[in-house]
Parts: structure tokens; C-alpha cells; sequence
């Protein structure tokens, strides 16, 4: 058993259509969703970038799914307007959102007109984001100098469960560093041997939670369109840090992307015609241990994947719903970490 989401790509998708997607998944038989949370696409061909946050309301009103969505606090957004934002959607659908939390890439936050810093930088400024975002869940009063500035900041409307953050990983450094933090690992598909090396980071250096898969998969009844599709919206896609940190536009990934061969972009994306082999593919990332498992359908159009998968794949699977999305007792001890019944009034050193 275990959860079948469907991810929503607000580069590639209208707002307004991808609420239709996400309800119709429901509708078929998906069990949760999650969501990007870009200010641009990765290259021009995608042509959108919905602000994911107003979507979020929509799309947890209209539907009884849980929901993810991936942040980058630091740059683009301050953590306490972050905080806000978690404590509300927590506050208005308990138990039914989490929250993945990462350093983020240039072409969404070089927009502020601050310099993009370095990668050990923005992971330490990663690590003050989530301290001040963790402390203002708890209802304290926040102060705090560092790479981040936080002045006497407090969260009044507080979520009940404390919403999960999630530390998002594509490397096995940054899963091993996240487990010191996060209540669970989201990663994507990548070669089996480096998704059992990320999982075995994050657990040995002491990581708990959940582990979130998030498959990007490429469909279509014809097998070279399949391919096509694929190679038309994700090939700028294929590359590894830390170039897909660094480039800082959606021309900039056109560019870099312009000599991969639609064959290249199959390492990123699972493409086949044959729905069976869908199945097989996502079973063998449930035998990895992900408990949930998120499908990126890479087109633009999402209906008639939804209905295919919905017939032919999730039966197979064995889809359940997933547990309550809620932060871990950072002092190890079962049940949710719940915030505190009065606001404390010090400030986070």
C-alpha cells in the first residue's frame, strides 16, 4: 500500500486548468498532491509561472486531498512571510499540508536584485529559515541577525498539528544535511543505487519522516510522441547541480538545452507508451521504501494522462491515503509536535 499523488507544475500549466487537474485527480483516484512554487518556467515552450500559494487555497477548498508544495525561503521569500503562510493553510486544513523547504535556484530568486550566493551560504541561510519558520509555528516571538533578519516577529493564527517541513534533496550531501532538521526526504527519480545511497544518508545521520518521491513520467497512447513530449518540455531539465542552481533564466536553460538528444532526456523522465511498465517502474521506487510517490506528468495537457493512470496504473498499485501531514515532537517523543497553548514572548537567538 501506498500514496500516489499527482504533482502540479505551475510553469507549464494555467492556474485556472491546473485546479481543474488536481480536482479531476482526485476524481480518478489519486490520493494527494503537491506543487512547485516557481516565478518562472524552466524554459519559454512551458509559459507559466501561477503564484502557488493563492493556487494552494483553491485547490485544499475544491478538493479533500493532502498537499505539498516547495519553497525556497531566504531570498525571494522572507521566512516569516513564509511561516504565515504554512501556519495558515495549517490552520484552515489541519493535517492536510506539508511543506518542502530548499535553497532554491537563480532563476526565481535573482529577481530580489541581491547577489546569489554561494552554495554552502545558501544552505546555512537555509538552516536560519528553518529555525525562525519552526519558532514561529510554535507561537514565540522572533528575533534574529544572520543571513536571514527577523525583528520581533510573531505568527498569530497557529496551525494545530504543526504542518511537516520536509528537507527537498537531489544530491546525498544535501539529504544528509537535512536530517538534523526536517520531518522527511523528497527527492526525484534518479538511478536506483543513488536514490539507496540519499535514503541511507539521511537515515544514518539520524533523518525520520517520510520519504517522498516525486516521478517525472512522459505518457502518451503513441510511443514517439511520448518521446516528443518529453524532449519538447523537459529537456532543460536533464542537468545536475550545479548548473541547475546557477543558470538564471528560462532562456538561459533554452540554451544550455539546446544540443540534448530526446534519448538523454529519458534518464530524466520515465517515458513509455505501455502503462504496464509505468506500474512496474513506480512499483520498484515503492520497493526503495517511498511512502509516497508523486507523478509529474511532463506535458502541458494532464486529463488524458489522469485518466489513464487513474484506469490502468493506480489499480495496480495498491493507493491508499497518506497519514496526517504533521511536524515531528522534536524531543523524539510519539504524537505531533503541537505548538505551545500560549505564545512565548522571548526572541530566537
Amino acid at each position: 500500500m501506498t500514496v500516489i499523488g499527482f504533482h502540479n507544475s505551475h510553469e507549464q500549466v494555467h492556474p485556472r486548468d491546473l485546479l481543474a487537474a488536481v480536482q479531476h485527480a482526485e476524481e480518478v483516484g489519486f490520493t494527494a498532491a503537491m506543487c512547485s512554487d516557481h516565478l518562472t518556467p524552466w524554459n519559454p515552450r512551458q509559459g507559466q509561472s501561477g503564484f502557488a500559494w493563492s493556487w494552494l487555497g483553491a485547490a485544499m477548498a475544491t478538493t479533500s486531498l493532502p498537499f505539498g508544495a516547495v519553497n525556497a525561503p531566504g531570498q525571494r521569500y522572507h521566512p516569516v512571510i513564509v511561516a504565515q503562510a504554512i501556519a495558515t493553510l495549517g490552520a484552515m486544513f489541519p493535517g492536510r499540508f506539508w511543506v518542502a523547504l530548499g535553497s532554491g535556484e537563480a532563476m526565481n530568486e535573482h529577481v530580489t536584485g541581491d547577489v546569489w550566493p554561494r552554495k554552502e551560504l545558501r544552505d546555512a541561510r537555509l538552516r536560519e529559515c528553518v529555525d525562525v519558520i519552526r519558532a514561529l509555528l510554535a507561537g514565540e516571538e522572533v528575533s534574529h541577525d544572520g543571513l536571514v533578519r527577523v525583528d520581533r516577529a510573531r505568527v498569530y493564527t497557529l496551525p494545530d498539528p504543526q504542518p511537516a517541513l520536509i528537507a527537498p534533496a537531489v544530491s546525498v550531501e544535501t539529504a544528509r544535511r537535512g536530517a538534523d532538521w526536517a520531518d522527511g526526504l523528497v527527492t526525484i527519480n534518479q538511478p536506483h543505487d543513488k536514490l539507496r545511497e540519499m535514503v541511507a544518508a539521511y537515515r544514518d545521520a539520524g533523518g525520520r519522516g517520510k520519504l517522498v518521491l516525486q516521478v517525472h513520467v512522459s505518457w502518451d497512447p503513441d510511443e514517439d510522441r511520448a518521446l516528443a513530449l518529453a524532449h519538447d518540455q523537459w529537456r532543460s531539465n536533464v542537468f545536475p547541480p550545479p548548473l541547475c542552481w546557477d543558470l538564471d533564466s528560462p532562456e538561459a536553460f533554452e540554451q544550455a538545452s539546446a544540443h540534448v538528444t530526446p534519448q538523454a532526456v529519458t534518464d530524466a523522465v520515465r517515458v513509455s507508451s505501455d502503462l504496464d511498465r509505468h506500474a512496474a517502474w513506480i512499483s520498484e521506487y515503492v520497493d526503495l521504501g517511498f511512502e509516497e510517490i508523486y507523478l509529474h506528468h511532463v506535458g502541458k495537457e494532464q486529463t488524458a494522462f489522469l485518466d489513464a493512470f487513474g484506469e490502468h496504473v493506480l489499480p495496480q498499485l495498491g493507493v491508499t491515503a497518506p497519514a496526517p501531514a504533521r511536524a515531528i515532537d522534536p524531543a523524539g517523543a510519539d504524537g505531533p509536535w503541537r505548538p505551545k497553548q500560549e505564545p512565548l514572548q522571548s526572541s530566537m537567538a
